[in-house]
């Protein structure tokens, strides 16, 4: 069957094996290449350069593998570190392609599981101040006075929901102060006995990731870098006909 993931196109404008020589950080990611379409491709971008160096028509694994592949060797031995999210495909795909490189799951995506549960207790306490989702998924840190006061109103309505931000407000807390993956994974186990008390799934995902996840204390690798460069991929989709087409906007827009 054919599939078009072909890595060095013909166009001049785009990427060479030349733009990963100096490339150490790299964050793998899945955009849907239509809004509300769950037709993924897997960008793969630099972090330190804020640059997209591949996109590739497949979700799948060996589809990721085969492309980056690609890359000769003593290129892909020279990445130190991959940003991830939590999918199970993605760790397999560093193994093969980056045989050098620690697994760092994405702070920011670790975040998402954990605020979706707190929105369904805000939702369960039946909450009908207007604005309480997005007063309670902001960070405490960015609040106005104004914000603040809104938030108290919100959480006197639920003891329940009340533990459950300031837990969402430790577990933030823990990636802004902790130093080294040891420290990390000592007060994120910490954390985990206390929310047991009020989060679920949410909490099984995170110990079974754990060690990646404490990752980012190495060097506070993320791909919160990456938003930017997400939101352009966002613009130029909506603009782009077929993969072909999407694939070589995408590469002459932003790998520079």
């Amino acid at each position: 069957m054919y599939r078009h993931c072909t890595i060095y196109p013909s166009n001049p404008d785009e990427p060479k094996k030349d733009d990963w020589k100096e490339v150490k950080r790299v964050s793998i990611d899945e955009v849907s290449k239509r809004k509300g379409h769950k037709d993924f491709v897997t960008v793969v971008s630099s972090i330190d350069a804020g640059a997209l160096l591949e996109v590739i028509d497949s979700h799948k694994q060996d589809d990721i593998i085969e492309v980056l592949k690609q890359q000769p060797i003593e290129i892909r031995e020279k990445v130190e570190e991959v940003s991830i999210d939590m999918w199970g495909g993605f760790p397999k795909v560093v193994k093969e392609v980056f045989p050098n490189a620690k697994i760092v799951i994405d702070r920011f995506h670790v975040m998402q599981p954990l605020i979706k549960e707190l929105n369904q207790l805000r939702q369960k306490a039946k909450i009908k101040i207007k604005g309480s989702r997005f007063i309670l998924l902001k960070n405490k840190v960015d609040l106005t006075e104004e914000e603040k006061v809104k938030l108290e109103n919100v959480l006197k309505c639920s003891k329940r929901l009340r533990l459950a931000y300031n837990l969402k407000e430790d577990f933030r807390s823990i990636f802004e102060t902790c130093k080294t993956p040891e420290e990390g994974q000592k007060q994120l186990k910490e954390w985990l006995q206390k929310a047991k008390a009020v989060y679920g799934a949410v909490l099984e995902t995170i110990r079974n990731h754990l060690d990646n996840i404490c990752n980012y204390f190495l060097n506070r690798t993320s791909s919160g870098v990456m938003e930017g460069l997400n939101n352009r991929i966002k613009l130029i989709k909506r603009q782009a006909y077929g993969f072909l087409n999407f694939r070589s906007r995408l590469l002459a827009c932003l790998s520079h």
